[in-house]
């Protein structure tokens, strides 16, 4: 059976829409920037939705009781599936211990970003695994572990001149209209060059992603997550029959 999808919606995706993806997941939730609590718990979600905490505000003297009491209430209230913790800030003491705390203290599955998940006895949920990277490379340090995979279609754009050479991160909405497509790495790729410079860009479809859920399923992954703004629907194939 494929494995879950699941799609991130805004607040405004959530509240724009009448139909909703199989797996859906509230990503608007974050640390209050003004109090000791949680600012954006949705109100309503649609049926077995994921609850994402996300570190867009850093977390300050947030006491973990006091978060995982707004979760816990939010997440019975509303019969969430689990919660996924996106701590993207590495280095944070108080963020760890954080995600310590709520992976003791749920009864509902908990899965933590790779920032933070070393240690800790909860699902691992692994960074977007870049287009020139083989998944199997990236997921071998998780190894036995219970994996969350991010789907996030981030692109990469490698530059070559005399004077060596750079790589960036390329968005999603700036992929090239057409490119190569190599089926070892599930992405698709293009080389542009003038007299100055050599570029080549590598970047990820809905239908890369599909197939990279397809393998990411064969090594053992539980789950992933992407943004509805990206898919608008679940990759072709990705979706449970």
């Amino acid at each position: 059976m494929p494995i879950a999808h699941y799609l991130a919606m805004t607040a405004a995706e959530m509240a724009g829409n009448s139909a909703f993806p199989r797996h859906a997941a509230w990503m608007a939730c974050h640390f209050s920037p003004s109090g000791v609590g949680l600012s954006n718990l949705p109100n309503w979600l649609p049926p077995d939705c994921l609850l994402i905490l996300d570190d867009s505000t850093p977390i300050h003297d947030h006491a973990p009781e006091r978060i995982a009491s707004e979760l816990i209430a939010c997440m019975e209230r509303l019969q969430c599936v689990g919660l996924l913790l996106d701590f993207q800030r590495p280095g944070i003491e108080q963020a760890r211990k954080l995600a310590e705390y709520l992976c003791g203290a749920f009864s509902f599955p908990v899965v933590v970003s790779d920032t933070y998940a070393a240690g800790l006895d909860c699902g691992v949920f692994v960074s977007p695994i870049p287009p020139d990277e083989a998944m199997a490379s990236r997921l071998a340090r998780w190894r036995g572990r219970e994996i969350w995979l991010d789907t996030t279609m981030e692109g990469l754009e490698f530059v070559l001149t005399e004077k060596g050479a750079q790589s960036a991160a390329r968005p999603h909405q700036k992929y090239p209209d057409c490119g190569l497509e190599d089926r070892l790495l599930h992405c698709h790729y293009q080389i542009s060059f003038d007299e100055t410079k050599v570029v080549f860009t590598l970047w990820r479809t809905a239908d890369d992603i599909a197939a990279q859920l397809k393998e990411a399923e064969a090594l053992g992954v539980t789950a992933a997550v992407g943004l509805y703004q990206e898919f608008g629907s679940p990759p072709p194939e990705a979706e449970e029959g």
